[in-house]
């Protein structure tokens, strides 16, 4: 847990980025002990949680939650200081930098080849503006799924980049990741196959 907590410090530092509070909620099942919630309890603490909740839903239904409903009421009702990482006004390459380093970690962004004609068009086409999504793994705070806890000054790869011009925005393909629908790690098509007799087999 001690190793984790930096995953969870990052994530912290993502919602102060944006001016919000935060509610760190600790799941508690039968199985926990005393001594490992209140450690999670100080590594959230001094990770940046503005309150750390011990959420007992699980064990004791609607009652077991309502000191993290509590929580997350006073943390609304704070004085809002949200700001975004991106102002409005900004190309989409400044958009994509300070996403990059000020919420993954990223030291820098490298386009691919086509990400760059692609930047090229949308800037023709007046679209350089355009908010961005970005698309990655939910693995890691990187592109690499295997980069667990708190990678730090690695390159972001920007791959290719698709409008969508119809909702507002510009998505940013990071790595390897696929636009949906995406497959699992043993996608159903692989057994699909035709046996013998000429009848299609694996579908069910």
């Amino acid at each position: 847990m001690e190793r984790g907590v930096a995953n969870l410090a990052a994530h912290l530092d993502i919602v102060k980025a944006f001016g919000l509070p935060s509610v760190v909620a600790i799941n508690r099942f039968p199985t926990d002990t005393d001594e490992v919630l209140t450690l999670l309890q100080q590594l959230a603490s001094g990770a940046g949680a503005d309150q750390v909740v011990v959420n007992d839903g699980f064990g004791k239904g609607g009652a077991g939650a309502i000191q993290l409903a509590e929580a997350v009421v006073e943390a609304s009702q704070r004085e809002s200081r949200f700001a975004p990482i991106n102002p409005p006004g900004l190309d989409i390459e400044q958009q994509i930098e300070r996403i990059a380093t000020r919420l993954y970690g990223a030291a820098s962004v490298e386009y691919s080849t086509e990400a760059e004609r692609k930047l090229a068009r949308l800037a023709h086409l007046g679209l350089d503006r355009l908010p961005v999504c970005m698309a990655k793994t939910h693995m890691s705070l990187s592109h690499d799924p295997s980069q667990r806890g708190r990678p730090r000054g690695f390159r972001l790869p920007i791959r290719d980049l698709f409008p969508s011009v119809g909702a507002g925005f510009v998505v940013a393909l990071c790595g390897d990741i696929m636009l949906m629908p995406g497959l699992g790690r043993d996608p159903a098509f692989a057994h699909v196959d035709i046996d013998q007799h000429g009848r299609t087999v694996g579908l069910f």
